[in-house]
């Protein structure tokens, strides 16, 4: 298999590629060509999911919205099944989906971890194990993680703990799919500047935050749209790799 440069007349599935990060990733590979399936969790961003599936279509792609629970199996389940049936297949799934907890181990309730688990891990390796079944070969599965899995910090227990496992899912995927020439991998965006971050910090640790990478400045969504698509096209031949992408915020 040689490198691919173009995702033209590919499919691209993105989970929670509403807004955001996921949103912006749904444009960026419209404009390289892709038919675009635009999943999103709640009514609360169907909106959202319109506006990105109107972009994507303004860029001249095809874009399909698929509402879901990813915590539910049997909507990750639906999920790709009406990918496969509306464009014949898929080649690119990438899941952004993600919850943010900042709260001491001492205060965090079981409600809270289940929840924490739920998004982080359990949707995650279901949406792993949908692709293995539905991603054509030689396809790209992609999840997003965070770059606190390398970093020695309280507060995030339930997040970097409940994230932590998406690596070793890859890892095994990446092993397991490699007969079919799907590559797996995790991207690790630093602290993002989106409202899924400001939510869990205080003025004082965000000028922290940013003052540990390039720049004095947080992640941009724009910092990472490009790195998945690259992913998905030349950089097929990475697999089971956690890419910190920080601006030097950890390293390890």
């Amino acid at each position: 298999m040689t490198a691919q440069h173009s995702l033209s007349g590919k499919t691209v599935l993105v989970g929670a590629g509403a807004k955001n990060l996921g949103g912006l990733i749904s444009t960026t590979v419209a404009a390289d060509g892709a038919r675009v399936v635009i999943h999103y969790h709640s009514d609360a961003t169907a909106a959202d999911a319109e506006k990105t599936a109107d972009a994507v279509r303004v860029a001249g792609g095809q874009a399909l919205t698929v509402q879901g629970d990813l915590t539910r199996v049997a909507e990750v389940e639906r999920l790709f099944t009406t990918a496969r049936e509306e464009f014949g297949g898929i080649d690119v799934a990438v899941n952004t989906a993600g919850m943010v907890l900042r709260k001491p181990i001492v205060e965090t309730t079981e409600e809270e971890y289940d929840r924490m688990a739920a998004v982080n891990a359990k949707a995650a390796y279901f949406f792993i194990r949908e692709a293995g079944k539905h991603v054509d070969d030689h396809g790209k599965v992609i999840s997003v993680v965070t770059s606190l899995l390398a970093a020695f910090t309280d507060g995030y227990s339930t997040y970097a703990g409940l994230k932590a496992p998406v690596e070793h899912f890859t890892r095994a995927a990446a092993k397991e799919f490699a007969g079919r020439g799907i590559s797996v991998n995790c991207v690790a965006p630093g602290p993002m500047d989106t409202p899924f971050f400001y939510g869990q910090e205080t003025p004082e640790r965000v000028e922290f935050h940013k003052s540990q990478a390039l720049g004095d400045q947080l992640t941009r969504i724009e910092d990472i749209a490009p790195l998945v698509r690259f992913l998905a096209t030349d950089g097929w031949w990475i697999t089971g790799q956690t890419i910190f992408a920080n601006g030097g915020y950890t390293v390890r």
